[in-house]
């Protein structure tokens, strides 16, 4: 579908020292100085935390951002309702990435500024964390840019990584996933074998507070709930479906840009192992999703750096009806 795709690679690679931060995509090590950067810039709103470390030694870095004042608490937790978000499972999927640090720099820039945002700050404890495969998102920038897994060794040693999605203990490798190691959707070795995606669900469950759940993924505009495992819809589905109407709802009102709304399963394609579905059953997050971004097959994986910022304002759209 992509004429040239080297092409479109190089453009894409060759913004990435633009002095505007969402002009371009960024490495590993640039977003997280960016993460550095805004937590010093908004201390009394961010804290930094590590989620953990990957199979390669790196960190996976989060942050938590707040408004000052005590708003609507739980009444079974101290903490406000909680949302969660988070980018980069799948390797390549460069726009996710960006789009979590958006959400970061909207909500850092408008507290005290925007009425909404600020009320949203001081009601909602957002959690974000823009890069979970760490390993594979550097080997997309210095070896293979269409790379999806991870970078552990398998039982094959020509194939390497897991499919860090068809890695939750949630149906694990039941349907929309493969036990073979050179596969794509490789689901690994057992369930939470990867430590980046156990990270992730341990510190996801153990908080007790986090009410909203979106893993961001590129591309198709998709907006999906759980089930991913099976056709049959959960018990809260009504409910999931209102918010997803709502969701797409929003993020057309933006730039027009239409997004699929429905089940995992039956929006995209069965897949077993996933985050939105862990996150619902194991965690109790009702509104738990797997997000497809843009777009829809023109540029692919390869979305062109103009694109981060009208993607931004769309998905910041849905973060205020979610929140």
């Amino acid at each position: 579908m992509i004429d040239d795709l080297h092409h479109r690679m190089r453009l894409e690679q060759a913004s990435a020292d633009s002095s505007d931060f969402f002009a371009a995509y960024h490495t590993y090590d640039d977003v997280n100085t960016w993460l550095d950067n805004m937590a010093a810039l908004y201390p009394s709103l961010i804290t930094q935390f590590v989620l953990g470390n990957s199979t390669q030694g790196r960190t996976i870095q989060g942050v938590v951002i707040t408004g000052n004042k005590t708003g609507i608490e739980l009444a079974s937790n101290t903490k406000k309702p909680g949302i969660f978000y988070n980018g980069g499972q799948h390797a390549r999927e460069w726009i996710t990435v960006s789009t979590v640090c958006y959400i970061l720099n909207q909500l850092a820039t408008g507290y005290g500024v925007d009425p909404h945002v600020t009320q949203m700050m001081d009601n909602v404890e957002f959690t974000l964390i823009p890069i979970v495969n760490v390993d594979g998102y550097v080997y997309t920038w210095t070896t293979d840019r269409m790379w999806r897994k991870t970078r552990s060794p398998t039982s094959n040693p020509a194939c390497i990584g897991v499919d860090p999605n068809r890695n939750w203990d949630d149906h694990w490798c039941t349907v929309g996933a493969t036990p073979d190691p050179c596969d794509d959707e490789y689901c690994g070795p057992s369930a939470f074998s990867e430590p980046e995606v156990k990270a992730l669900a341990n510190y996801i469950v153990s908080q007790g507070n986090i009410m909203g759940y979106i893993d961001f993924h590129s591309y198709s505009q998709l907006f999906m709930s759980p089930w991913g495992w099976t056709t049959d819809l959960p018990k809260d589905y009504a409910a999931q479906t209102d918010f997803g109407k709502k969701a797409v709802a929003a993020i057309q009102g933006v730039n027009g840009q239409q997004y699929g709304e429905g089940p995992i399963a039956t929006t995209i394609y069965p897949a077993s192992g996933s985050s939105a579905d862990y996150t619902y059953s194991h965690g109790n997050i009702i509104l738990s999703y797997g997000v497809e971004l843009r777009d829809t097959g023109n540029y692919g994986f390869v979305l062109p750096p103009d694109q981060i910022k009208p993607q931004g304002a769309e998905i910041f759209a849905m973060v205020q009806v979610m929140a």
